[in-house]
């Protein structure tokens, strides 16, 4: 599966500029749609180390109102957390009516991480596919609108947003020996998230493909993804879009700020 993506996609500064601020617009009427309308909405980030999605994520939310969604930063269990059932830390931070819950990493580290690295017994990986699924078809009955993105960038590609970091003074802390050790297990990373995305691909929680290589593109499609999900989800009751020209007036100079602080090495 992920072979066959084109990881060279991109997008011009130019063409960003006049998308970004009326997709970020038809985001915010969207998330007051699913408050008004008590629709719950969860969004998993996944992908490889240094693939963008915290960048896309930070600027998901820039114009998101902050009352209406919650970010979950998700890491290894931690001891306590062990001695309870492995979804027990999701099943904490699923959405109320009506609110977005952004997910950086998931439950899916189970079948990735906690898998590659051998934390969890073969059998347990095996077992967690199905909870997965479980846990997923019971948020979509419920009525949450579940949108997966798994950013994908080469194994060639990690490795130079790796050594940009590395030789970037106030970046470099960023980077960890975990961080490098699990790029030399890039391949079997790959397998594992192929199993993932063949066995967890449904109906009710789709997985979207995400090329990172291109840090707009990439910032494209998340934000399109969502539109879409969100939209389909509402039907007639979603918004009607909003003029270009008000979408792309509003909070210009904020716009310019926020984007001067992009990684300029992140585009090719």
């Amino acid at each position: 599966m992920l072979e066959n993506v084109n990881l060279k996609r991109k997008l011009s500064r130019e063409e960003y500029d006049g998308l970004l601020p009326l997709l970020q617009s038809r985001l915010y009427d969207l998330e007051k749609d699913c408050w008004d309308h008590k629709v719950p909405s969860v969004i998993a980030f996944e992908g490889w180390d240094a693939a963008g999605k915290g960048s896309a994520i930070a600027i998901l939310t820039q114009r998101l109102d902050p009352r209406g969604f919650k970010l979950h930063s998700i890491n290894l269990p931690r001891t306590f957390e062990q001695s309870r059932p492995w979804l027990w830390r999701f099943w904490l931070r699923v959405p109320n009516r009506g609110e977005m819950v952004i997910f950086d990493q998931s439950w899916y580290q189970r079948v990735l991480r906690e898998r590659v690295e051998s934390r969890i017994p073969a059998n347990a990986c095996r077992e967690a596919y199905s909870d997965i699924l479980d846990f997923e078809r019971m948020l979509a009955d419920d009525g949450a609108v579940i949108v997966k993105l798994f950013f994908h960038i080469s194994r060639k590609e990690q490795k130079r947003r790796f050594e940009a970091i590395a030789a970037s003074p106030l970046e470099a802390w960023r980077l960890t020996k975990e961080d490098w050790a699990r790029h030399k297990k890039y391949d079997r990373y790959l397998e594992a998230t192929e199993e993932m995305l063949e066995r967890t691909e449904s109906e009710y929680a789709p997985w979207t493909i995400v090329e990172a290589t291109s840090r707009r593109w990439a910032t494209k499609k998340t934000l399109e993804t969502i539109i879409a999900a969100l939209e389909q989800r509402l039907g007639g009751r979603a918004s009607p879009r909003r003029a270009s020209e008000e979408a792309v007036g509003k909070d210009a100079d904020l716009r310019t700020a926020m984007e001067s602080l992009e990684a300029p090495e992140a585009e090719n």
